[in-house]
């Protein structure tokens, strides 16, 4: 009979923990699109032209002050003349008889600046340094990246909504299932005058447990996957920092000890409301 009873826990065990590795992938993949889309918004360039009076000295100091600049590079006029003739082939100061291009400044913005809104108030204030003759970079680009930004959030969120609840259905069956079998012993102590919370609160301590040793389960083959990626494939899902970690593993966590909590409490109620007659008829 234990034997028995330790296969039942088992596989209710197991088959939490595979609707939990469901949850925490959907959360690594979310956690992997909002990395991506921060590198991408980081990788859009704003370029300062400078004019011949440019202290680029002062200029780069105040670079460096600015909280909404990632990172920069400095391009000088003789640097933009060469990439010029690598990429068109052709030198315009041999006719010209001099350089006709400036020195400039590539900025990449952090992503939480990379709004069209925030960049032209960030074009305002550069358009104001001494030095600056004008501020370059693609609205329409800007634009369009936003608009498809958006638009994938609001698909990976309703993906991950629909995840949720077909990971709450079948871990609430599951559980349903689980206390299914001992519905005879749910009935006997109804009707030897035991209270509803005596007869729930044994049956919810081990569903909880059923479902943090899920989680568990789950966040070792988790670990495991994002282990193979990073290390093995060499591709970098998010950034391993202690706030991803903890949202990936608060969410599985809390996912399989709050449905299976609700679950064990509603699956026993429906069964200590249910008459010894009905008992065979499920």
């Amino acid at each position: 009979m234990s034997h028995r009873f330790f296969n039942m826990y088992l596989t209710t065990t197991l088959s939490v923990a595979l609707v939990l590795l469901l949850v925490g992938l959907e959360c690594v993949l979310l956690l992997s699109a909002h990395t991506l889309v921060g590198q991408v918004k980081e990788n859009l360039a704003v370029n300062v032209v400078l004019n011949q009076e440019a202290d680029t000295a002062t200029i780069s100091a105040l670079w460096n002050q600015q909280s909404y600049i990632h990172h920069w590079d400095y391009i000088s006029a003789e640097q933009a003349l060469q990439e010029h003739i690598q990429y068109l082939g052709e030198d315009p100061s041999k006719f010209l008889g001099y350089n006709p291009l400036s020195a400039s400044y590539e900025l990449h913005l952090e992503q939480d600046y990379t709004t069209l809104e925030s960049l032209e108030r960030i074009e305002k204030g550069i358009l104001q340094v001494p030095g600056v003759n004008k501020v370059v970079y693609q609205k329409d680009l800007l634009s369009a990246m936003n608009k498809n930004i958006n638009e994938l959030s609001y698909i990976l969120l309703a993906g991950a909504l629909l995840l949720l609840i077909v990971a709450v259905a079948l871990i609430i069956n599951t559980i349903r299932l689980h206390i299914y079998s001992k519905r005879f012993l749910i009935n006997t102590m109804t009707l030897v005058g035991a209270t509803s919370w005596i007869i729930k609160a044994p049956i919810v301590r081990k569903n909880v447990g059923i479902g943090l040793g899920a989680a568990i389960l789950a966040l070792i083959g988790i670990a495991g996957a994002v282990y193979y990626i990073n290390v093995r494939l060499g591709i970098l899902l998010f950034a391993l920092t202690w706030q991803n970690v903890a949202f990936v593993a608060g969410s599985v966590i809390l996912s399989g000890v709050l449905i299976t909590f609700f679950a064990s409490i509603f699956a026993t109620g429906h069964y200590i409301r249910m008459k010894a007659d009905k008992m065979y008829e499920i």
